[in-house]
């Protein structure tokens, strides 16, 4: 049962959203968080370093992980690719640590702060993956990844590497203006819905703003949500940084 894949779990297997087994999960990767956070807040400038820059080299052989579990059960399948902004997350990571520009550096590490972050608390607290038991790998895989997506930019706001602007707003308008149109063709190619362009999931706000302005009307609603939350988020740290 650990290893199975979705296709291969008998129904009912898996658990609730707000049930005792997803805040259970909650619980024990907050508790991870905050163990490693502690032990970061008390470690040298050079520990800081390599905790930072673990994190998306760990991320990277998760995603390796995986396949090499998907290959070894048969079910490597192309739904299964780091194409999500969560996925894409890992590279973004990898280029705010490791470019050798500070200015580079800054750019993506303040996409991971205001859009990749709080992206991994909606995956959290909505998972997909609940239709695993608790004890499965992708069950465990989908909690420890998008654990690792919000430590890693609160470790770059505690050690102080930044401070988002809201007039760097445009960071994260490039960033979405490179990927979204080749994973918009990628879907509309393989019939995919990575980042939900085909269509929404259920029982989300933008399966909400389905109901209302169609398919792929939502898409504009999307835009203008995503646009709303990421300027929310700009706020606290624009009235602390005039502070």
């Amino acid at each position: 049962m650990f290893f199975r894949y979705e296709s291969d779990i008998p129904s009912g297997s898996g658990y609730r959203i707000f049930s005792a087994t997803h805040f259970g999960c909650l619980a024990a990767i907050g508790a991870a968080m905050a163990l490693i956070a502690i032990i970061f807040i008390r470690a040298g400038e050079r520990k800081r370093d390599l905790i930072i820059n673990a994190i998306p080299v760990f991320l990277i052989c998760m995603e390796a992980s995986k396949w090499l579990v998907l290959f070894s059960i048969h079910r490597a399948n192309i739904g299964m690719l780091p194409l999500h902004l969560c996925g894409l997350a890992a590279f973004d990571f990898l280029l705010a640590s490791f470019m050798s520009s500070s200015r580079a550096r800054a750019f993506f590490g303040e996409i991971a702060v205001i859009l990749l972050g709080p992206g991994s608390i909606f995956a959290l607290l909505l998972p997909d993956w609940t239709l695993y038991p608790a004890w499965n790998y992708f069950n465990l895989y989908g909690y420890i990844w998008h654990e690792m997506l919000l430590l890693y930019p609160i470790l770059l706001l505690i050690d102080k590497r930044l401070w988002p602007r809201i007039s760097h707003l445009w960071y994260e308008a490039v960033f979405l203006a490179v990927i979204v149109p080749p994973v918009y063709i990628f879907d509309k190619i393989t019939d995919c819905n990575y980042m939900f362009i085909n269509w929404p999931p259920s029982d989300t706000p933008l399966s909400f703003l389905a109901s209302k302005m169609g398919v792929p009307g939502y898409l504009a609603g999307y835009a203008i949500l995503a646009l709303m939350i990421m300027v929310i988020i700009y706020i606290p740290f624009e009235v602390i940084g005039q502070r």
